[in-house]
């Protein structure tokens, strides 16, 4: 089954072709990080205008170097949501219509199982039952994968999204955008014990993240001690990532122990950051558990993940209508 994914939810417009849904022919990614990069943080309406420019040449890109053609083609996939609602009609708008032009079925994708789906296109994927950590610049949460297609919601962030405070403590330190990594480049440079940055405690004991409280430390730590010379710099970075890391990895620990599940996917943009990778692997050694980490190329956003996850939405009979809407706050689970 020969299927033309679209991604282009945030700010990276991309187009796969996968083939079964686990062979990877083709996977363009447009990065607007030059777009975005004087904001220090993404701006939607921009995002949404290069998606515009670009679309129909990463198409037709995706679609050349997998060797196929548009009537080749046995179905379409897209990512409805979550996201920025402008990104999202791009991609939808332009699935929707090479479905109605060619006569295929088309599926819509949920961004977060797409992200899950990176583990899939990897030679050692995980089986079910799993844990999910999907840690990105716009989600952090942590889901129970107990069978195929289907999710329970363990925690998310209350607040920012990890790889958002990742890029406003890399804005308030002038490090540039995007923040994640920048802020490991200087990290390693750093004393990750120089600062003691809060980790947020749920007064309900929930399982839930948040990261607006670090945040909030770091920026005043900046406005009490500036100006922050060079070393003191990678000094904050070092300590503000790795308490980052220590509250999803203890948050995603505590849930195993919980659950009793014995293999868990990391992934996401922020699955690239080293430290958190490194750091989730070591407790898995340490407490029996398993770590699925896709490559950081299929954990950033892009569009051969989306359609591994609509692959076998269609394979499993689902259909969208030329009706299909984005929706900027799709729910993956409860």
């Amino acid at each position: 089954m020969l299927v033309l994914g679209i991604e282009s939810s945030c700010d990276e417009t991309s187009a796969a072709v996968l083939a079964d849904g686990r062979r990877v022919l083709s996977n363009v990614v447009a990065s607007q990080d030059d777009v975005h990069a004087p904001y220090g943080g993404v701006v939607p309406e921009l995002a949404s205008r290069r998606h515009l420019e670009v679309i129909v040449p990463v198409v037709e890109r995706a679609l050349a170097e997998a060797g196929v053609r548009l009537p080749d083609l046995d179905g379409f996939v897209v990512t409805q949501g979550p996201g920025l609602i402008g990104s999202l009609l791009v991609g939808c708008s332009m699935a929707k219509a090479l479905a109605y032009a060619h006569g295929k079925p088309l599926v819509g994708v949920n961004h977060l199982e797409g992200h899950i789906y990176a583990s899939f296109l990897t030679g050692d994927p995980p089986e079910h039952p799993f844990l999910a950590l999907v840690v990105s610049g716009g989600h952090t949460a942590l889901y129970h994968a107990r069978a195929p297609q289907r999710y329970a919601l363990i925690g998310q962030t209350r607040d920012d999204a990890a790889g958002e405070a990742f890029d406003k403590v890399a804005k308030l330190l002038r490090l540039g955008f995007p923040g994640g990594p920048i802020i490991q480049k200087v990290a390693e440079r750093g004393d990750p014990r120089a600062v003691v940055f809060p980790l947020a405690q749920m007064t309900d004991h929930s399982p839930d993240f948040s990261f607006s409280g670090i945040k909030t430390s770091v920026s005043l730590f900046v406005k009490r001690h500036a100006p922050l010379s060079e070393a003191t710099v990678a000094d904050v970075a070092a300590s503000f990532q790795g308490a980052v890391v220590k509250m999803l990895v203890r948050k995603t620990v505590k849930a195993v122990i919980q659950t009793g599940v014995k293999r868990v996917v990391l992934t996401g943009g922020v699955a690239a950051n080293g430290p958190l990778r490194t750091a989730l692997a070591a407790e898995g050694s340490e407490h029996g558990f398993k770590v699925h980490i896709p490559p950081a190329r299929l954990c950033t956003d892009n569009a051969a993940m989306v359609t591994a996850a609509g692959t076998d939405r269609l394979l499993a009979g689902e259909r969208a209508g030329l009706d299909m809407n984005a929706i900027a706050d799709l729910r993956l689970a409860a």
